[in-house]
């Protein structure tokens, strides 16, 4: 028993890991209240997917640090996304849909012109055991601004996500509100991407808070349970992928789906 919690931290690579764990599941359950409380579901998914075209973009444009065109575009799509969504032209998850499809579809087919899509293919499920401590900083710094922003703009968002008429009547600036927080969310999306996956990162966001919603019968706990939900998932994932020789990603969306159905048929009995 003691060789299973000490064996894993001998290694460079697994201590870091450790720590990006620490701080990026606790950072995608607190984001993940307010896009499950949104129905963001798709949204989250949508800038994901992008990433991919923010990639072929940079190339296009020859970009030697393709990380500067994928957050570019995160957050011109997220943007645009949100303008659209308020026009109501079309329901928001056919046109979150539409847009998707078309950025990952544009994306691939740059990428993969002259066979070279293979050097990207590890973006689709991340690598957490690749990361250094310098990128561990630049996480540490936008939880610490996820946070400001939590303090800050979290009972307006919850204001407007509930009535945005409401809200508005309040002096709430709602646009503004949601866009920072459109803005948000693609950043960390985006900057999370080569450590969880394009194929992935959508679940860490949402499954975590979901099960929380489960459980919860106020906003503090529903928060609780979320961050709670993401750590223990994202560590024990880790820890268990280690032991099996299994890519840590998929294990951690394993551990959080297990948690959402054992909440779900708690909550329901």
């Amino acid at each position: 028993m003691t060789m299973f919690f000490t064996e894993w931290l001998q290694y460079a690579f697994m201590r870091h890991a450790f720590v990006a764990i620490l701080i990026i599941t606790p950072l995608f359950g607190m984001l993940g209240t307010m896009i499950v409380e949104r129905k963001m579901a798709f949204f989250s998914d949508a800038l994901g997917h992008s990433a991919l075209t923010g990639i072929a973009v940079g190339v296009v444009c020859g970009v030697s640090d393709t990380t500067v065109s994928m957050l570019l575009f995160a957050v011109v799509f997220a943007l645009l996304l949100n303008q659209l969504g308020r026009k109501g032209l079309a329901a928001n998850d056919t046109m979150i849909s539409v847009f998707s499809s078309c950025s990952i579809a544009a994306g691939l087919a740059i990428l993969s012109k002259g066979g070279n899509f293979s050097q990207y293919a590890s973006l689709l499920v991340g690598d957490i055991l690749s990361i250094s401590w310098q990128e561990i900083w630049y996480l540490a710094a936008i939880f610490a601004v996820t946070l400001v922003f939590w303090a800050v703009c979290f009972n307006s968002l919850h204001a407007a996500s509930i009535h945005r008429t409401l809200a508005k009547s309040r002096r709430i600036p709602v646009i503004l509100i949601e866009n920072l927080f459109a803005v948000l969310t693609a950043l960390i999306v985006t900057v999370s991407i080569r450590w969880v996956g394009i194929l992935l990162i959508n679940a860490l966001l949402i499954l975590p808070a979901a099960s929380g919603r489960n459980l919860a019968r106020n906003l503090r706990e529903y928060h609780f349970f979320s961050v709670l939900f993401a750590v223990f998932s994202g560590v024990f994932g880790l820890i268990v992928s280690y032991f099996i020789n299994v890519a840590t990603g998929p294990v951690i969306v394993i551990f959080a789906s297990i948690i959402y159905f054992c909440t779900y048929w708690y909550g329901t009995e």
